[in-house]
Protein backbone atom coordinates (compact mmCIF):
# COMPACT_ATOMS: atom_id res chain seq x y z
CA UNK A 1 0.00 0.00 0.00
CA UNK A 2 3.39 2.16 -0.16
CA UNK A 3 4.52 3.84 -3.41
CA UNK A 4 2.00 7.12 -3.72
CA UNK A 5 1.97 10.50 -2.96
CA UNK A 6 0.37 10.49 -0.04
CA UNK A 7 3.54 8.87 1.86
CA UNK A 8 4.51 12.64 2.30
CA UNK A 9 3.67 16.58 2.21
CA UNK A 10 6.10 18.80 2.85
CA UNK A 11 8.65 17.48 0.29
CA UNK A 12 5.98 18.44 -2.11
CA UNK A 13 6.91 22.36 -1.29
CA UNK A 14 8.33 23.26 -4.42
CA UNK A 15 5.26 21.84 -6.22
CA UNK A 16 2.81 23.48 -3.86
CA UNK A 17 4.69 26.50 -5.13
CA UNK A 18 5.13 26.44 -8.16
CA UNK A 19 1.01 25.37 -8.86
CA UNK A 20 2.05 22.12 -9.88
CA UNK A 21 0.28 20.57 -7.06
CA UNK A 22 -2.88 22.13 -5.21
CA UNK A 23 -3.78 21.38 -1.33
CA UNK A 24 -7.38 20.83 -3.24
CA UNK A 25 -5.74 17.80 -5.63
CA UNK A 26 -3.69 16.69 -2.71
CA UNK A 27 -6.76 16.22 -0.14
CA UNK A 28 -8.67 14.41 -3.03
CA UNK A 29 -6.09 12.13 -3.88
CA UNK A 30 -6.15 11.42 0.25
CA UNK A 31 -10.00 10.86 0.37
CA UNK A 32 -10.17 8.33 -2.56
CA UNK A 33 -6.98 6.49 -0.77
CA UNK A 34 -9.52 6.64 1.82
CA UNK A 35 -12.92 5.44 0.25
CA UNK A 36 -10.35 2.33 -1.42
CA UNK A 37 -8.78 1.44 1.96
CA UNK A 38 -10.79 2.06 5.12
CA UNK A 39 -14.04 -0.32 4.27
CA UNK A 40 -11.10 -2.86 5.16
CA UNK A 41 -8.72 -1.22 7.81
CA UNK A 42 -11.30 1.04 9.84
CA UNK A 43 -8.75 3.59 10.90
CA UNK A 44 -11.46 6.39 10.80
CA UNK A 45 -14.74 6.97 12.68
CA UNK A 46 -15.41 10.21 11.27
CA UNK A 47 -14.77 12.22 8.19
CA UNK A 48 -15.17 15.83 7.82
CA UNK A 49 -15.04 15.73 3.78
CA UNK A 50 -16.83 19.33 3.15
CA UNK A 51 -14.72 21.31 5.88
CA UNK A 52 -11.79 19.76 4.76
CA UNK A 53 -12.21 20.75 1.11
CA UNK A 54 -12.75 24.22 2.07
CA UNK A 55 -9.75 24.38 4.00
CA UNK A 56 -7.62 22.68 1.37
CA UNK A 57 -9.44 25.86 -1.11
CA UNK A 58 -8.46 28.35 1.37
CA UNK A 59 -4.66 26.85 1.32
CA UNK A 60 -4.65 26.61 -2.33
CA UNK A 61 -4.89 30.58 -2.41
CA UNK A 62 -1.75 31.25 -0.13
CA UNK A 63 0.09 28.70 -1.95
CA UNK A 64 -0.47 30.84 -5.18
CA UNK A 65 -0.35 33.90 -3.53
CA UNK A 66 3.13 33.09 -2.23
CA UNK A 67 1.85 33.56 1.01
CA UNK A 68 1.73 29.91 3.08
CA UNK A 69 1.36 29.77 6.83
CA UNK A 70 3.61 27.29 7.24
CA UNK A 71 5.23 24.10 5.99
CA UNK A 72 2.03 22.47 6.46
CA UNK A 73 -0.26 24.52 5.16
CA UNK A 74 -2.71 22.84 3.12
CA UNK A 75 -1.42 19.09 4.73
CA UNK A 76 -4.26 16.53 5.47
CA UNK A 77 -4.32 15.45 9.20
CA UNK A 78 -6.13 12.56 10.98
CA UNK A 79 -6.51 13.49 14.73
CA UNK A 80 -6.94 10.94 17.59
CA UNK A 81 -10.46 10.20 19.02
CA UNK A 82 -9.51 11.67 22.27
CA UNK A 83 -8.20 14.45 21.10
CA UNK A 84 -11.50 17.46 20.69
CA UNK A 85 -11.93 18.81 17.82
CA UNK A 86 -14.78 21.33 17.57
CA UNK A 87 -16.41 19.97 14.00
CA UNK A 88 -16.87 16.31 14.73
CA UNK A 89 -17.31 14.37 17.97
CA UNK A 90 -14.83 12.88 20.49
CA UNK A 91 -15.68 9.35 21.68
CA UNK A 92 -12.90 8.60 23.15
CA UNK A 93 -12.70 4.96 22.32
CA UNK A 94 -16.12 4.31 24.30
CA UNK A 95 -19.50 3.82 24.50
CA UNK A 96 -19.77 6.41 26.91
CA UNK A 97 -18.59 8.76 24.67
CA UNK A 98 -19.38 7.98 21.14
CA UNK A 99 -20.84 11.11 19.25
CA UNK A 100 -20.24 13.28 22.38
CA UNK A 101 -19.91 17.07 20.70
CA UNK A 102 -17.33 19.12 22.71
CA UNK A 103 -17.96 22.21 20.29
CA UNK A 104 -14.26 23.14 21.08
CA UNK A 105 -10.84 22.47 19.30
CA UNK A 106 -7.93 21.33 21.67
CA UNK A 107 -4.68 23.37 21.78
CA UNK A 108 -2.89 21.07 18.94
CA UNK A 109 -6.17 21.09 16.68
CA UNK A 110 -6.57 24.93 17.26
CA UNK A 111 -3.17 24.81 16.34
CA UNK A 112 -2.91 22.68 13.23
CA UNK A 113 -5.64 25.10 11.29
CA UNK A 114 -3.64 28.12 12.49
CA UNK A 115 -0.78 26.80 10.56
CA UNK A 116 -3.06 25.88 7.43
CA UNK A 117 -3.45 22.24 8.06
CA UNK A 118 -6.42 20.16 7.17
CA UNK A 119 -8.04 18.44 9.65
CA UNK A 120 -9.92 15.48 7.68
CA UNK A 121 -11.39 13.15 10.21
CA UNK A 122 -11.15 11.46 13.31
CA UNK A 123 -9.17 8.30 13.95
CA UNK A 124 -10.11 4.66 16.19
CA UNK A 125 -8.51 4.53 19.66
CA UNK A 126 -8.90 2.14 22.31
CA UNK A 127 -11.72 2.44 25.02
CA UNK A 128 -10.56 5.71 26.56
CA UNK A 129 -6.62 5.70 25.18
CA UNK A 130 -6.16 2.36 27.61
CA UNK A 131 -5.88 -1.44 26.47
CA UNK A 132 -9.97 -2.46 25.03
CA UNK A 133 -10.14 -2.23 21.58
CA UNK A 134 -13.86 -1.65 21.11
CA UNK A 135 -13.36 -0.76 17.20
CA UNK A 136 -11.69 -3.30 14.96
CA UNK A 137 -9.02 -1.42 13.09
CA UNK A 138 -6.69 -3.83 11.22
CA UNK A 139 -3.23 -4.12 10.16
CA UNK A 140 -2.87 -2.32 6.63
CA UNK A 141 -0.67 -4.56 5.93
CA UNK A 142 -2.31 -7.90 7.12
CA UNK A 143 -6.09 -7.23 8.30
CA UNK A 144 -5.77 -10.54 10.42
CA UNK A 145 -3.64 -8.65 12.60
CA UNK A 146 -3.63 -5.52 15.07
CA UNK A 147 -2.72 -2.46 14.17
CA UNK A 148 -1.80 -2.13 17.80
CA UNK A 149 -3.30 0.96 20.13
CA UNK A 150 -3.76 3.30 21.24
CA UNK A 151 -3.52 5.53 18.35
CA UNK A 152 -4.41 2.82 16.07
CA UNK A 153 -6.45 4.37 13.47
CA UNK A 154 -3.58 7.28 13.16
CA UNK A 155 -0.96 4.67 12.47
CA UNK A 156 -3.15 2.50 10.48
CA UNK A 157 -4.03 4.88 8.17
CA UNK A 158 -0.35 6.67 7.33
CA UNK A 159 0.51 3.25 7.43
CA UNK A 160 -1.99 2.54 4.74
CA UNK A 161 -0.76 5.68 2.72
CA UNK A 162 -4.73 7.30 3.29
CA UNK A 163 -2.69 10.29 5.02
CA UNK A 164 0.79 11.70 5.41
CA UNK A 165 0.80 12.35 9.29
CA UNK A 166 -1.26 11.95 11.93
CA UNK A 167 -1.56 13.13 15.50
CA UNK A 168 -1.51 10.44 18.41
CA UNK A 169 -0.87 9.98 21.99
CA UNK A 170 1.47 7.32 24.03
CA UNK A 171 0.91 6.83 27.66
CA UNK A 172 3.10 3.59 27.87
CA UNK A 173 3.65 2.55 23.83
CA UNK A 174 0.20 3.65 22.02
CA UNK A 175 2.73 5.78 19.01
CA UNK A 176 5.92 3.31 19.06
CA UNK A 177 4.36 0.81 19.04
CA UNK A 178 1.11 0.76 16.46
CA UNK A 179 3.76 2.65 14.26
CA UNK A 180 5.79 -0.19 14.18
CA UNK A 181 3.20 -2.75 13.30
CA UNK A 182 2.19 -0.35 10.59
CA UNK A 183 4.93 0.73 9.55
CA UNK A 184 5.16 4.33 9.92
CA UNK A 185 7.65 6.80 11.22
CA UNK A 186 6.72 7.71 15.09
CA UNK A 187 7.63 10.40 17.45
CA UNK A 188 6.90 10.32 21.29
CA UNK A 189 8.11 13.47 22.59
CA UNK A 190 9.95 14.79 25.69
CA UNK A 191 7.32 14.74 28.03
CA UNK A 192 5.68 17.85 28.22
CA UNK A 193 7.05 19.40 24.72
CA UNK A 194 3.13 19.66 22.85
CA UNK A 195 0.24 21.01 24.81
CA UNK A 196 -2.42 18.70 25.66
CA UNK A 197 -4.96 20.87 26.49
CA UNK A 198 -8.74 19.88 25.17
CA UNK A 199 -7.41 16.11 24.80
CA UNK A 200 -8.77 13.40 27.34
CA UNK A 201 -5.19 11.94 28.52
CA UNK A 202 -4.55 13.77 31.86
CA UNK A 203 -1.66 11.39 33.04
CA UNK A 204 1.65 12.54 34.16
CA UNK A 205 4.03 10.28 31.36
CA UNK A 206 1.31 10.72 28.89
CA UNK A 207 2.49 12.85 25.82
CA UNK A 208 0.66 13.97 22.47
CA UNK A 209 2.81 13.32 19.32
CA UNK A 210 2.61 12.36 15.79
CA UNK A 211 3.04 9.70 13.01
CA UNK A 212 4.29 10.52 9.16
CA UNK A 213 5.09 8.51 6.66
CA UNK A 214 8.69 10.30 6.50
CA UNK A 215 10.82 12.19 9.90
CA UNK A 216 10.60 15.85 7.80
CA UNK A 217 6.31 15.26 8.35
CA UNK A 218 6.33 13.82 11.66
CA UNK A 219 8.54 16.72 13.36
CA UNK A 220 6.69 19.82 11.12
CA UNK A 221 3.73 18.81 12.22
CA UNK A 222 4.28 18.88 16.36
CA UNK A 223 6.72 22.14 15.74
CA UNK A 224 4.02 23.70 14.24
CA UNK A 225 2.15 22.68 16.95
CA UNK A 226 4.57 23.71 19.70
CA UNK A 227 5.07 27.52 18.02
CA UNK A 228 1.33 28.33 17.67
CA UNK A 229 0.05 26.46 21.05
CA UNK A 230 3.67 25.96 22.98
CA UNK A 231 4.05 22.64 25.81
CA UNK A 232 1.70 21.51 28.44
CA UNK A 233 1.61 24.31 31.26
CA UNK A 234 4.45 24.43 33.24
CA UNK A 235 6.83 23.13 30.64
CA UNK A 236 9.12 24.90 27.64
CA UNK A 237 7.69 23.33 24.17
CA UNK A 238 9.48 20.98 22.00
CA UNK A 239 13.17 22.70 21.15
CA UNK A 240 14.98 23.26 18.21
CA UNK A 241 14.50 22.60 14.86
CA UNK A 242 15.67 20.25 12.32
CA UNK A 243 17.94 20.84 9.41
CA UNK A 244 17.08 18.03 7.04
CA UNK A 245 19.28 18.82 4.49
CA UNK A 246 22.21 17.60 6.91
CA UNK A 247 23.53 14.35 7.76
CA UNK A 248 25.02 14.30 10.91
CA UNK A 249 26.73 10.93 11.45
CA UNK A 250 26.66 9.64 15.16
CA UNK A 251 29.67 8.39 16.55
CA UNK A 252 28.97 5.97 19.61
CA UNK A 253 25.69 4.66 20.20
CA UNK A 254 24.16 2.61 23.04
CA UNK A 255 22.32 -0.89 22.67
CA UNK A 256 19.37 -0.36 25.45
CA UNK A 257 17.90 -3.68 26.00
CA UNK A 258 15.07 -2.85 28.33
CA UNK A 259 12.90 -4.92 30.74
CA UNK A 260 10.94 -5.92 27.36
CA UNK A 261 13.67 -7.97 25.97
CA UNK A 262 12.89 -11.74 26.76
CA UNK A 263 9.57 -10.88 25.24
CA UNK A 264 10.87 -10.58 21.52
CA UNK A 265 10.62 -12.62 18.97
CA UNK A 266 14.13 -14.38 17.57
CA UNK A 267 13.08 -12.72 14.39
CA UNK A 268 13.29 -9.43 15.96
CA UNK A 269 16.32 -9.78 17.49
CA UNK A 270 17.71 -10.81 14.10
CA UNK A 271 16.98 -7.88 12.34
CA UNK A 272 17.77 -5.69 15.51
CA UNK A 273 21.45 -7.54 15.17
CA UNK A 274 21.66 -7.24 11.12
CA UNK A 275 20.92 -3.42 11.67
CA UNK A 276 23.20 -3.02 14.52
CA UNK A 277 26.11 -4.81 12.73
CA UNK A 278 25.20 -2.06 9.59
CA UNK A 279 25.84 0.92 11.49
CA UNK A 280 28.82 -0.68 13.00
CA UNK A 281 30.65 -1.05 9.42
CA UNK A 282 29.47 2.48 8.82
CA UNK A 283 32.50 3.20 11.29
CA UNK A 284 30.00 3.64 14.40
CA UNK A 285 30.28 2.44 18.14
CA UNK A 286 27.52 0.31 19.03
CA UNK A 287 27.76 -0.94 22.85
CA UNK A 288 25.90 -2.78 24.87
CA UNK A 289 25.30 -3.71 28.71
CA UNK A 290 27.94 -6.43 28.60
CA UNK A 291 30.65 -3.67 26.98
CA UNK A 292 29.89 -0.63 29.17
CA UNK A 293 28.75 -0.70 32.83
CA UNK A 294 26.99 2.46 32.54
CA UNK A 295 24.65 0.71 30.23
CA UNK A 296 24.06 -1.80 33.01
CA UNK A 297 23.23 0.93 35.18
CA UNK A 298 20.42 2.10 32.91
CA UNK A 299 19.71 -1.70 32.17
CA UNK A 300 19.10 -2.08 36.14
CA UNK A 301 17.18 1.52 36.53
CA UNK A 302 14.14 0.22 33.70
CA UNK A 303 13.96 -3.31 34.32
CA UNK A 304 10.99 -2.51 36.37
CA UNK A 305 9.36 0.25 34.00
CA UNK A 306 6.36 -1.74 33.15
CA UNK A 307 5.25 -2.41 36.57
CA UNK A 308 6.14 0.72 37.87
CA UNK A 309 4.49 2.67 35.23
CA UNK A 310 1.36 0.38 35.54
CA UNK A 311 1.17 1.28 39.05
CA UNK A 312 1.33 5.24 38.81
CA UNK A 313 -0.92 5.18 35.74
CA UNK A 314 -3.34 2.69 37.93
CA UNK A 315 -3.22 5.70 40.83
CA UNK A 316 -3.92 8.74 38.16
CA UNK A 317 -6.53 6.79 36.29
CA UNK A 318 -8.99 6.48 39.45
CA UNK A 319 -10.31 9.63 38.43
CA UNK A 320 -12.39 9.83 35.66
CA UNK A 321 -13.02 5.59 36.15
CA UNK A 322 -14.75 6.21 39.08
CA UNK A 323 -16.85 8.71 37.73
CA UNK A 324 -17.55 6.88 34.70
CA UNK A 325 -18.58 3.84 36.63
CA UNK A 326 -21.19 5.83 38.52
CA UNK A 327 -22.54 7.00 35.07
CA UNK A 328 -23.17 3.37 33.49
CA UNK A 329 -20.26 0.27 35.10
CA UNK A 330 -21.55 -1.55 32.51
CA UNK A 331 -20.36 0.85 29.53
CA UNK A 332 -16.83 0.10 30.59
CA UNK A 333 -14.84 -2.53 30.15
CA UNK A 334 -13.35 -5.39 32.52
CA UNK A 335 -10.13 -4.35 31.97
CA UNK A 336 -10.95 -0.49 33.05
CA UNK A 337 -13.47 -2.53 35.97
CA UNK A 338 -10.15 -4.21 37.17
CA UNK A 339 -7.89 -0.53 36.60
CA UNK A 340 -10.42 1.27 38.69
CA UNK A 341 -10.12 -1.63 41.80
CA UNK A 342 -6.23 -1.39 41.65
CA UNK A 343 -6.17 2.53 42.20
CA UNK A 344 -9.26 2.52 44.83
CA UNK A 345 -6.68 0.17 46.85
CA UNK A 346 -3.95 2.28 46.67
CA UNK A 347 -3.12 5.18 49.18
CA UNK A 348 -1.33 8.68 48.06
CA UNK A 349 2.10 7.32 49.88
CA UNK A 350 2.31 4.42 47.60
CA UNK A 351 1.98 7.04 44.48
CA UNK A 352 4.71 9.02 45.91
CA UNK A 353 6.92 6.38 46.23
CA UNK A 354 6.44 5.29 43.11
CA UNK A 355 7.55 8.27 41.58
CA UNK A 356 10.53 8.83 43.85
CA UNK A 357 11.19 5.37 41.78
CA UNK A 358 10.79 6.79 38.47
CA UNK A 359 12.29 9.73 39.21
CA UNK A 360 15.54 7.85 39.73
CA UNK A 361 15.42 6.25 36.95
CA UNK A 362 15.48 9.39 35.06
CA UNK A 363 17.95 10.87 36.52
CA UNK A 364 19.89 7.60 36.01
CA UNK A 365 19.32 7.28 32.42
CA UNK A 366 20.07 11.06 31.37
CA UNK A 367 23.56 10.39 33.00
CA UNK A 368 24.11 7.14 30.61
CA UNK A 369 22.74 8.88 28.02
CA UNK A 370 25.18 11.85 28.08
CA UNK A 371 27.64 9.70 27.17
CA UNK A 372 26.01 9.06 23.80
CA UNK A 373 24.62 10.25 20.91
CA UNK A 374 21.41 7.91 21.23
CA UNK A 375 20.19 4.94 22.11
CA UNK A 376 19.19 2.35 20.04
CA UNK A 377 16.19 -0.69 20.74
CA UNK A 378 13.87 -2.53 18.67
CA UNK A 379 10.40 -0.49 18.28
CA UNK A 380 8.10 -3.44 19.77
CA UNK A 381 8.70 -7.20 20.50
CA UNK A 382 8.15 -8.09 17.04
CA UNK A 383 5.89 -7.82 13.97
CA UNK A 384 2.06 -7.22 14.52
CA UNK A 385 0.24 -10.48 16.36
CA UNK A 386 -2.63 -11.95 14.61
CA UNK A 387 -6.25 -11.19 15.98
CA UNK A 388 -7.96 -8.43 16.75
CA UNK A 389 -8.98 -8.67 20.71
CA UNK A 390 -5.35 -7.57 21.75
CA UNK A 391 -2.92 -4.31 20.53
CA UNK A 392 0.17 -6.22 21.63
CA UNK A 393 3.08 -6.44 23.90
CA UNK A 394 3.89 -3.08 25.56
CA UNK A 395 6.80 -4.05 27.01
CA UNK A 396 9.26 -2.87 24.40
CA UNK A 397 7.77 0.78 24.54
CA UNK A 398 7.06 1.79 28.36
CA UNK A 399 10.54 2.22 28.79
CA UNK A 400 10.95 5.70 26.58
CA UNK A 401 7.21 6.46 28.25
CA UNK A 402 8.42 5.69 32.04
CA UNK A 403 11.82 8.29 31.03
CA UNK A 404 10.21 10.81 29.55
CA UNK A 405 12.36 11.03 26.75
CA UNK A 406 12.30 11.35 23.29
CA UNK A 407 11.72 8.63 21.21
CA UNK A 408 11.64 7.81 17.67
CA UNK A 409 10.49 4.56 16.04
CA UNK A 410 11.87 4.08 11.97
CA UNK A 411 9.88 1.58 9.90
CA UNK A 412 13.33 -0.12 8.79
CA UNK A 413 13.34 -3.74 10.27
CA UNK A 414 11.09 -6.77 9.17
CA UNK A 415 10.11 -9.55 11.96
CA UNK A 416 7.76 -12.30 9.73
CA UNK A 417 7.68 -10.60 6.78
CA UNK A 418 6.09 -7.68 8.44
CA UNK A 419 7.26 -4.26 9.42
CA UNK A 420 8.93 -3.57 12.60
CA UNK A 421 10.73 -0.25 13.94
CA UNK A 422 14.24 0.40 15.10
CA UNK A 423 13.64 2.73 18.22
CA UNK A 424 16.12 4.95 18.81
CA UNK A 425 15.64 7.52 22.06
CA UNK A 426 16.98 10.57 23.14
CA UNK A 427 18.12 13.14 26.31
CA UNK A 428 15.26 14.91 27.35
CA UNK A 429 13.78 18.20 25.94
CA UNK A 430 16.50 18.16 23.24
CA UNK A 431 14.20 16.51 20.38
CA UNK A 432 15.82 18.12 17.26
CA UNK A 433 19.53 15.87 18.42
CA UNK A 434 17.25 12.73 18.48
CA UNK A 435 15.74 13.80 14.59
CA UNK A 436 19.35 14.84 13.33
CA UNK A 437 20.83 11.33 14.71
CA UNK A 438 17.26 9.60 13.10
CA UNK A 439 18.23 11.34 9.53
CA UNK A 440 21.11 9.93 8.99
CA UNK A 441 20.27 6.37 10.15
CA UNK A 442 17.21 6.52 8.04
CA UNK A 443 19.40 7.71 4.74
CA UNK A 444 23.14 6.97 5.36
CA UNK A 445 23.21 4.44 8.20
CA UNK A 446 20.35 1.88 6.76
CA UNK A 447 19.44 3.09 3.02
CA UNK A 448 15.73 4.35 3.27
CA UNK A 449 16.22 7.79 2.26
CA UNK A 450 12.80 7.80 1.45
CA UNK A 451 11.50 8.08 5.35
CA UNK A 452 13.81 11.23 5.84
CA UNK A 453 11.70 13.89 3.39
CA UNK A 454 12.16 17.50 3.42
CA UNK A 455 10.61 20.79 4.71
CA UNK A 456 10.13 23.82 2.77
CA UNK A 457 12.50 27.01 3.09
Amino acid sequence: MTGNRLRGYVSHSEDLRSGRLSPRAYLEETLTRIDELDPTVAAFVVLNREGARQAADESARRWAAGQPLSPIDGMPVAIKDIIETADMPTGQGSPLWEGTEGNRDSASVHALREAGAVIVGKTTTTELASKHPWHETTNPHDPSRTPGGSSSGTAAAVGAGMVPVGLGTQLLGSILRPSSFCGAVGFKPSVGAVNRSGSHDHFSQSCQGSIGATLADTWAVLRAIADRAGGDPGYGGLAGDVDFTRRTKPMKLAVLETGGWSATTEGARQAFAAARQRLQEHGIEVLDRTQDERIETAETAVADALRLTQAIVAWEGRWPLNTYADLDATKLSLDARERLKIAEAMTQQEYRELLAQRAAARATYETTAAHFDATITLAACGAAPTGLDSTGNVAMNVTASLLGCPALTLPVLADDGLPLGLQILGRTNRDAELFEVANWIADEGLGRPDLVGSVSR
